[in-house]
């Protein structure tokens, strides 16, 4: 019998608002991970760590670091103490403090955020001080604005479920829903089990919260371009999250590279790990 791959190492990370769960690509690293540069990987909105699983080997592999957390009221992690710990802002701060401890034995801090990740990451960036922030920037399926189409109308009918009846019936609906996707339908059980015990993991406060923030969260793209930090807009081919073409017009109001991801939608980094892990060493190789 062949013995299962290694796993990633579980790495903790207190913060002053609790307690983030992480994993570390450190068991594949073939130098001492303080000589190295280190990618910092925040998931979305009902995401976690493990939407990063698939590209943490070959960033070992590439000489790089990787630490992959749930956010805040996220799985694994703590609960926020308040709802205002789940705004975009407070979760940026959240970032900003996990950057400036990496920053103690690391070459340079990389942040990458997906989805709603990429939202907080774009505040970290914008809130850093001059030389408090990260090397670089990279906006994984994420927009210049609220998020749309399909996604939105999900956001807007789960929202009076969680309320009224709770975590529970909300998996109910998006699974129902999710039914219909060959991707979904293509799912082991030990895969559907997974997402349906991270789902009911997350702090209910935190998913209203994080929600409406995804509906409403301005345009920062012009402060963002001030910045010239240089920065990476990547994003599946069939993103149904943000329009790819609306994330191509943000890429150049930027002065971002820009890549597309053939055969993914709104998850590259688990629909086409080679493709974006690709694209991401492409790009810190030029920054």
């Amino acid at each position: 019998m062949t013995a299962p791959p290694p796993a990633p190492i579980s790495r903790p990370i207190e913060i002053s608002a609790g307690r983030l769960a992480a994993l570390s690509n450190e068991r594949w690293l073939a130098e001492p991970a303080d000589s190295l540069d280190t990618v910092l990987l925040v998931p979305g909105y009902t995401g976690s760590k493990e939407d990063f699983m698939p590209l943490l080997r070959g960033l070992a592999e590439a000489g790089l670091r990787a630490l992959a957390i749930d956010q805040l009221g996220q799985y694994e992690s703590s609960w926020a103490a308040s709802a205002a710990g789940y705004t975009i802002d407070s979760l940026a701060d959240n970032v900003l403090e996990i950057v400036a401890k990496l920053r103690h034995n690391s070459n340079a801090v990389h942040v990458v955020g997906h989805s709603f990740g990429g939202l907080v990451a774009r505040a970290a960036a914008l809130g850093a001080t001059a030389d408090a922030g990260p090397a670089s920037l990279t906006l994984m399926d994420s927009g210049p604005g609220p998020i749309v189409g399909r996604r939105l109308t999900a956001l807007e009918l789960a929202e009076p479920v969680l309320l009224s009846e709770g975590l529970a019936a909300v998996w109910d609906l998006i699974s129902s829903d999710a039914a219909a996707d060959p991707k979904f339908a293509r799912a082991s059980p030990a895969q559907r089990a997974f997402l349906q015990r991270r789902f009911l993991a997350n702090d209910p406060t935190g998913l209203l919260v994080m929600g409406r923030e995804l509906r409403t969260v301005p345009d920062r793209t012009s402060e963002l371009a001030r910045l010239r930090l240089p920065m990476l807009v990547v994003h599946g081919a069939e993103d149904d999250a943000w329009p790819p073409a609306l994330q191509a017009e943000m890429a150049r109001a930027l002065d971002a590279a820009h890549e597309v991801i053939p055969l993914a939608a709104h998850s590259p980094a688990v629909e086409n790990p080679d493709a974006t892990l690709t694209a991401l060493l492409k790009f810190w190789d030029a920054s």
